[in-house]
């Protein structure tokens, strides 16, 4: 679980409920307990984003969802340090002798490139390899934000839609003129669920989707050079400095202390 993101949306909502409880009381939420306006917003945004998008790609919301909640950045002083790692047993022992650490790599995209290291490809094969999967990643994870952005401008004008659809209705068949602050009220719940929605849950995701995606593609973008410093047999100091260079300051520390993939740490394998 992504902590920030799991606070942010349930610390707004004890917000709003502390803000409803201490200006009205417990009748304060009777006005939002509107499922007609719910059903209007939350289904019309829904029904919208099946006309958008093909129903495979709506399908797929749900992993979209759990990258946005669950997934957590990796750590690039890990990955300098295997490399490095990596370099200095290719040094003493050749890239087939790399082949027992794959199964220790956790990371798929760097055991890939490894993999390719070990079974003799050249710099090009490799970059293109590489590259071409980078730019899929990049157009799965745009799609993604393509959704929640959707999401996130659909839903404002449904609760719009809603609103103004409680009005004509009270309107209508309005008899009692003591009622319409209370009609008013259910009408403009749809607004708040619209604005709600699509400003405090979907937005936000899909900003958490490009940080994430950023994130990604940043770590594929050191692995890859990574495995070409590997290819090309350069000295494990010149993988280290090269990569290093990928790191904030206080990464490049940790990778003293980290662990290569033979599981020694890196200030005894050096």
């Amino acid at each position: 679980m992504d902590i920030a993101t799991f606070t942010g949306i349930v610390i707004f909502f004890g917000f709003v409920v502390a803000a409803v409880y201490l200006g009205e009381g417990i009748a304060g939420f009777k006005p939002f307990l509107n499922l007609e306006a719910f059903l209007v917003v939350i289904g019309g945004t829904f029904c919208a984003l099946l006309v958008n998008f093909p129903l495979s790609k709506v399908l797929s919301l749900g992993k979209v969802l759990k990258k946005v909640l669950t997934t957590r950045g990796e750590d690039t002083s890990q990955i300098v340090s295997t490399f490095v790692a990596l370099s200095k047993k290719a040094k003493l022992e050749g890239f087939l002798a790399l082949e027992a650490d794959l199964q220790n790599i956790d990371n798929d995209f760097l055991k890939r490139g490894v993999q390719l290291v070990v079974d003799g490809s050249d710099q090009d094969f490799i970059r293109n390899m590489l590259e071409t999967e980078l730019d899929f990643i990049r157009e799965r994870h745009k799609l993604g934000r393509e959704i929640f952005n959707a999401l996130g401008t659909y839903s404002p004008a449904f609760g719009i839609i809603g609103t103004v659809l409680g009005m004509i209705l009270m309107l209508n068949s309005i008899e009692d003129v003591a009622q319409v602050p209370r009609r008013m009220a259910l009408a403009l719940s749809a607004a708040f669920f619209g604005l709600g929605a699509g400003y405090w849950l979907f937005l936000p995701m899909a900003g958490k989707l490009k940080t994430r995606s950023e994130e990604e593609i940043f770590v594929k973008e050191i692995i890859i050079r990574g495995v070409l410093l590997l290819q090309s047999g350069a000295a494990p100091s010149i993988v280290e400095a090269n990569l290093k260079a990928y790191l904030e300051p206080s990464k490049r520390m940790e990778i003293k202390t980290e662990e290569g993939p033979e599981g020694a740490p890196e200030e005894e394998k050096k």
